[in-house]
């Protein structure tokens, strides 16, 4: 695995190197323009993108230069180092230790600084140990995306209003992808919570474990970020980034300033208009109102990019249909038979095949695995149980039907509008389905949200790695590990399996090649029998800058290409 670069300058570097290699140069004589508009298929829904819902609808690519991290995701998927934030190392001891240090000059946009209570919000939000009563036993009480290795950790270490914090994992654990955990994007200003929530001191409370003030500071948490379609209260969004939220409306999208109290190098733009994927893209662009366009390939009808750099290249997300477990869906037969018929070789070829894709590697062929990543040395290793769902088998399709009891059933298949590849998607499916007794309905909308599979309104999500309906993915591919694991926020299908959970628990832990390549082998050829999602194709996403833009260097993850926002300029 690629490990981490080490800092936001040395990204900042290579950024202005891949420009002189090619991108837009030539602008010396030209105007520097104040504002640049950034379109990405993203949904806007919350700032904290440790919920289920910031996570499902894309918050690490809007606000990782707004909530800033020890780490953060690359241009290729990878967790780099952002040392303006502070250090993070691994220290000896019995237990793994992490030393987290933040920067003593680090501060909010509203004046308060940054501390250690800060991660304590975070691991506690994350770490499951939380819970209240419920009919079938103890539930959460934070809404968390995912509890992958926040549930590991043992303690944080964190006097209150320190920079310094000491997290010790559990004595029978090893968290090889720590750099994932206090990441941008994901950590939250605790003061506003505590705030909020009436909580004197969040770290005193999370350790005295006062059921009144956990309750009210899971509450915050979990839906007090939420960004609709009213006017924001603007005291509970404040900064740790370059930018900072200036305001946001569907119709003028999401505005971001330079935040004047940021302690590292300057925005080079002062302000950024973010227009996500509810937005009219099309018009925005032939508005002349975007100079970064972030999206997946085919998916806005007719669009055109004349005068802009352009590449659709295969991203790191995985384009697959999540499954229920009830319903039509409750036998595994059922979830079978959707696979056999679902033409994965043919929506490659027509809607996943992306321009720019390499001949061997990510995207250069239908996608036959959810955990593995395509470009990896286990991949081809570990996905044979794929070979038999190559799709378009009405007859077998049909057999499967038979034994599940259920010859004819219909599936609604759910996502997030406008999309037009997406939709292109569905009627294939429909198509192709239709001979084995399968009814595929597009159950596509505007306000789509990935909980409609929890609660029974569709039967399917067609969309990226965890849900998201636009920018996915990681080198490390934590999140598609976590969104199959039992529990999780980010399990909307509602799967379940407990030697599913021990093999991640163990990949965790382990890089031993061998192990690595069983376990993989493992898990592969179980969520192929079980068929909790179908995988499609490393999703094509389609990006591209305006004439006169410097800096700008795609990322095709789930950072989405904002990753380095404020490097950019663009010049007219």
């Amino acid at each position: 695995m690629r490990r981490p670069g080490t800092s936001v300058r040395l990204i900042g570097a290579l950024a202005a190197s891949a420009l002189a290699a090619g991108l837009m140069t030539g602008c010396g004589s030209k105007n520097q323009v104040p504002s640049i508009g950034y379109a990405v298929d993203a949904v806007i829904a919350s700032y904290n993108g440790g919920t289920t819902l910031g996570a499902s609808s894309g918050a690490s690519a809007v606000f990782a230069r707004v909530l800033t991290g020890f780490f953060y995701t690359g241009p290729d998927g990878q967790q780099v180092a952002d040392t303006d934030v502070g250090t993070a190392k691994e220290v000896p001891g019995e237990a793994q230790t992490i030393q987290y240090r933040l920067n003593p000059d680090g501060v909010y946009s509203d004046g308060v600084k940054t501390t250690c209570d800060d991660l304590v919000l975070a691991w506690a939000a994350r770490s499951g140990r939380f819970t209240k009563p419920g009919d079938r036993g103890p539930i959460p009480l934070f809404d968390a995306a995912s509890t992958a290795g926040y549930a590991d950790i043992e303690r944080v270490d964190c006097q209150p209003g320190s920079k310094d914090a000491t997290v010790v994992f559990r004595p029978d654990r090893h968290y090889l992808p720590w750099r994932n955990l206090f990441t941008a994007g994901e950590m939250m200003p605790a003061h506003v919570a505590a705030r909020v929530a009436n909580v004197p001191n969040v770290s005193a409370a999370l350790q005295s474990g006062d059921p009144g003030a956990l309750q009210r500071l899971a509450d915050f948490w979990n839906s007090g970020w939420t960004i609709g379609s009213g006017s924001l209260d603007m005291s509970r969004f404040p900064s740790s980034g370059p930018y900072r939220i200036e305001s946001f409306s569907d119709k003028d999208g999401l505005v971001l300033v330079a935040n004047e109290r940021w302690w590292g190098n300057k925005p080079l733009t002062g302000r950024i208009v973010v227009f996500p994927k509810t937005a009219d893209i099309k018009k925005k662009v032939s508005d002349n109102a975007v100079g970064v366009v972030d999206i997946g390939g085919g998916s806005v009808k007719d669009l055109n990019l004349d005068g802009f750099s352009t590449q659709t290249v295969p991203g790191r997300g995985a384009e697959q249909l999540i499954l229920a477990t009830g319903g039509v869906f409750g036998p595994a037969d059922a979830r079978r038979a959707f696979a056999l018929c679902t033409p994965r070789q043919d929506l490659f070829d027509k809607l996943g095949k992306a321009k720019d894709a390499p001949k061997t590697g990510l995207g250069a062929g239908p996608l036959n695995s959810r955990i593995t990543q395509q470009d990896s040395l286990f991949y081809g290793a570990t996905t044979g149980a794929a070979g038999k769902y190559r799709g378009g088998d009405a007859p077998a399709a049909a057999a499967a039907l038979k034994a599940a009891g259920s010859p004819n059933i219909t599936v609604r298949v759910g996502y997030t509008k406008p999309d037009e590849r997406r939709t292109q998607t569905v009627a294939m499916i429909a198509d192709a389905c239709k001979a084995a007794g399968i009814t595929v309905v597009d159950a596509g909308a505007t306000d789509f949200t990935p909980t409609q599979l929890t609660e029974g309104k569709v039967d399917a999500v067609l969309a990226g790695t965890a849900s998201r309906p636009g920018p996915a993915g990681s080198l490390s591919g934590v999140a598609a590990t976590s969104a199959l694991r039992t529990g999780s926020g980010l399990d909307f299908g509602r799967y379940g399996n407990g030697r599913y959970d021990a093999i991640t628990d163990q990949l965790a832990a382990d890089d031993n090649s061998t192990n690595t390549l069983n376990l993989l082998t493992e898990a592969e050829n179980l969520l192929w029998a079980d068929m909790p999602s179908i995988p499609l194709f490393a999703t094509p996403r389609t990006i591209a800058f305006g004439s006169g833009m410097q800096n700008g260097i795609a990322g095709a993850t789930q950072a989405g290409t904002g990753w380095n926002m404020d490097r950019w300029v663009l010049k007219r």
